[in-house]
């Protein structure tokens, strides 16, 4: 999973569980169902009954006679604005290259590949090679540092260790020497192609 992804789905559930969690909080007390069910809540326990708000005028009021009291707050309230906005700004962040130099950075006479016609031709390269069933590949990183990943399905025949050498000797290599670069980070994932079992006599 992709760091990004995975803190978008972390984010995601904590908000998510936030906001349930309120949201039953309210629809209970506002319904009055700890009457009608006969439950008995725990002391301080808030919004039990319709009459009931989160927070009343003492407790809004508590501190702020306190000489730290709105420091505190307009920091709090800071610290939110400012995670809010690198969330929103690491979503508009491009995880793809975009265009590839060729010829390595910068480009030999400006010219650029785009992301897709690399993919593509590199699954193309991919598929043709022995033991491979069906190739996917893709360009993720940035235009200095591209990242290839390979989704690969084998034929039934074909050796995952003879797969993926062949894959570094030859597509991977290929693209590192069109675009000029020395190394180019791969991530391989293997695929075995589904086949019915033959009975044995």
């Amino acid at each position: 999973m992709k760091r990004k992804s995975a803190i978008n789905r972390v984010l995601l559930a904590l908000t998510g569980i936030v906001l349930l969690g309120s949201g039953i909080l309210v629809l209970t007390g506002s319904f009055d169902l700890y009457r009608r069910w006969r439950m008995t809540p725990t002391d301080g326990w808030p919004l039990t009954t319709p009459r009931h708000v989160l927070l009343g005028a003492a407790d809004r009021t508590r501190w702020t006679a306190q000489g730290w009291w709105w420091p505190v707050v307009i920091a709090a309230l800071a610290l939110v604005v400012l995670l809010a906005l690198w969330w929103l700004l690491a979503q508009l962040r491009r995880a793809h290259p975009g265009h590839v130099p060729l010829g390595g950075p910068p480009p030999v006479d400006g010219v650029e590949l785009r992301e897709g016609a690399l993919s593509d031709a590199l699954a193309a390269d991919v598929g043709q090679q022995p033991g491979v069933h069906r190739a996917r590949a893709r360009m993720a990183g940035s235009a200095k540092h591209p990242e290839a990943y390979l989704d690969l399905t084998l034929t039934p025949d074909g050796e995952p260790r003879s797969v993926l050498q062949a894959l570094g000797d030859g597509p991977l290599e290929r693209v590192r020497r069109s675009t000029g670069r020395m190394r180019l980070p791969a991530t391989v994932q293997l695929r075995a192609t589904p086949h019915k079992a033959h009975r044995a006599d």
